[in-house]
């Protein structure tokens, strides 16, 4: 497999580290899925040198106390020990420039930072022959993922973006059976998290990002992995939004509650064959729903269709503590321990989305694979998530303009008309 990778943490928050607002989340990423699945693999010897950058260096005595509180004492005394940029009493904006300048080519980041940070840091990591993993949406514009692709094959490193839903076992299986059912004619999914995430996310809801780019990402790119291996392709979005919940709690009052695509499917070898998919995001659902992600689709094809719930997973806990019944996945993360006291959530899917990553890094750091056989292997990367970015663009030009945003492909390549 090669050396062990090492990697830089691009961005502090939730994700990352499960450190949001000078304590643990309030959601179901108390301790963070990037940063806890890191240490793991370094623990088993995939991984080597850890560092971590944020844009406040105030923050990490913090974030060190509270990952060795979450992490070390629960799983065994797991090292959890990172360098950090920028210094501890420090703000600095462009801190990702000179933690990425400390990294040698080959070496990775996990880009965990707000949507639109995503192209610049890529790029300059891209330019520097660092690997790069990036959170979806990979970038907002469409030009701007042509660009990534573009940088990424001249400097031959591997670009992944983190879509885990393709590895989830109910969707992933879904995707496998769908390729027997024939030709695709409807898709439909709905995809919500309750109000609570727009405090967290209050500083860029709205301005930097939309909802639709935030959740409708996850099915969008579902559904594009399903149909497009049956030669479908996407060629036009309708979007709308709907708007006053996000505003009255204090958000920006630009920040859409609800946003709904609906994209207009073709083959490629057969025009008069066409589908149409809906898909729903929002995050102004209910607080006490009971699941903290409300997410499932509807496929339907022309000999059979498809439908998996990913909300209740046939598991509830009822805590006097949190005073209600609760719906938990431990499907996606799971935090209990084994028998020695380790962690134990190598079979979730949100470690598993980040493992891969990890792994073909190092494949091609050992010239066992190209990233191009990466690309082969159906995995998330830059080249085969190029759709899911044409349409949610699409969708937020659909919505600022109020009309059908046509997605026209050249020579494998999609733009917008």
């Amino acid at each position: 497999m090669g050396e062990p990778l090492n990697v830089l943490m691009i961005g502090t928050g939730e994700y990352t580290t499960g450190f949001v607002g000078g304590g643990a989340s309030g959601s179901d990423k108390k301790v963070g899925v990037v940063g806890l699945s890191l240490f793991d693999l370094r623990r088993r010897g995939k991984v080597a040198k850890l560092s971590m950058v944020g844009t406040n260096g105030t923050k990490f005595p913090a974030i060190r106390e509270h990952l060795h509180t979450n992490i070390s004492q629960v799983y065994n005394n797991l090292d959890t020990s990172f360098d950090s940029y920028p210094a501890n009493g420090v703000k600095d904006p462009d801190a990702y420039k000179t933690a990425i300048d400390a990294l040698q080519p080959g070496d990775a980041v996990t880009i965990f930072t707000p949507d639109t940070t995503h192209f610049p840091i890529a790029l300059y990591a891209i330019e520097r022959g660092i690997h790069v993993l990036l959170t979806k949406p990979a970038v907002k514009l469409l030009e701007h993922h042509k660009q990534l692709i573009a940088a990424a094959e001249k400097k031959g490193v591997y670009v992944y973006v983190e879509h885990h839903k393709r590895f989830d076992p109910a969707y992933s299986d879904a995707r496998f059976k769908a390729q027997k059912l024939g030709d695709f004619n409807y898709f439909y999914s709905y995809m919500s998290q309750p109000k609570s995430q727009l405090e967290t996310f209050k500083a860029w809801a709205g301005v930097d990002s939309d909802i639709s780019y935030y959740l409708n990402s996850h099915h969008v790119d579902i559904c594009d992995s399903m149909v497009a291996p049956l030669g479908y392709r996407p060629v036009g979005v309708t979007a709308s939004a709907s708007k006053g919940v996000a505003a009255g709690l204090g958000c920006d009052p630009a920040t859409e509650d609800t946003i709904t695509l609906l994209v207009r499917w073709e083959r490629r070898d057969d025009p008069t064959k066409s589908a149409t998919a809906v898909y729903t995001a929002s995050w102004t659902a209910p607080q006490r729903a009971g699941v903290h992600s409300n997410q499932y689709f509807h496929y339907l094809a022309r000999d059979g269709e498809v439908r998996v719930d990913q909300a209740k997973r046939g598991y509830d806990v009822a805590d006097d503590a949190v005073g209600q019944l609760m719906w938990y996945n431990p499907f996606y993360m799971r935090y209990a321990p084994d028998d020695d006291g380790n962690f134990n959530g190598q079979t979730g899917y949100g470690y598993i989305s980040i493992e891969k990553f990890v792994d073909g890094c190092r494949q091609v750091n050992a010239g066992a694979l190209r990233p191009a056989d990466l690309d082969a292997k159906g995995l998330p990367t830059l080249r085969n998530t190029v759709a899911t970015t044409a349409i949610l663009e699409a969708g937020r030009r659909s919505i600022d303009e109020g009309r059908e945003v046509r997605i026209v492909e050249e020579n494998g390549l999609f733009s917008l008309v």
